[in-house]
């Protein structure tokens, strides 16, 4: 079966900054009717500063890894064709530290309002996550690169 490789990608058919954003909303939408704190008032401040740390790692990470991305010439839309890997930065300790990135950011902004939903709402964000985007961009990326991507998946976990 041949195929077009400037027009190959992973299938992915939404943005997973979307995903994440839309469990957040989902979350703080909840969190509007039934506020849920995540830890009661003597504990709060912890809990949001433990939150504001959460989400400067995330940025950091999201940071980091976009540019490890750029460095190697590729475009970190997952919709977008790969025509080559990173290994650095980041990608050394984990596969997806954009979408972990993200999940610290969701966490994050939880954890420093003190607002259980939006959290709750993380385990079927990483749950779409892992089936409809990194499943989907695993499969492409074996397919592309074959026996160096398998062996990158056999060194570097997928989350952490």
């Amino acid at each position: 079966m041949s195929h077009d490789e400037s027009t190959d990608a992973a299938g992915v058919r939404i943005l997973p900054p979307l995903i994440y954003l839309g469990g957040l909303i989902l979350g703080y939408a909840i969190w509007w009717f039934w506020p849920v704190p995540i830890a009661p008032g003597e504990w709060s401040v912890v809990i949001r500063i433990a939150g504001g740390g959460a989400f400067l790692l995330g940025v950091g990470l999201i940071a980091v890894a976009f540019t490890a991305f750029r460095r190697v010439g590729e475009d970190p839309n997952p919709m977008a064709p790969t025509n080559a890997l990173t290994f650095e930065g980041p990608y050394r300790f984990t596969r997806n530290p954009m979408y972990v990135g993200m999940a610290l950011l969701q966490g994050g902004l939880a954890l420093a309002g003190n607002a259980l939903w939006p959290l709750v709402a993380l385990i079927p964000v990483l749950w779409i996550v892992r089936t409809q985007v990194i499943d989907k961009e695993e499969q492409y990326l074996e397919r592309r690169f074959g026996q160096q991507y398998r062996d990158y998946k056999a060194r570097v976990r997928r989350w952490l």
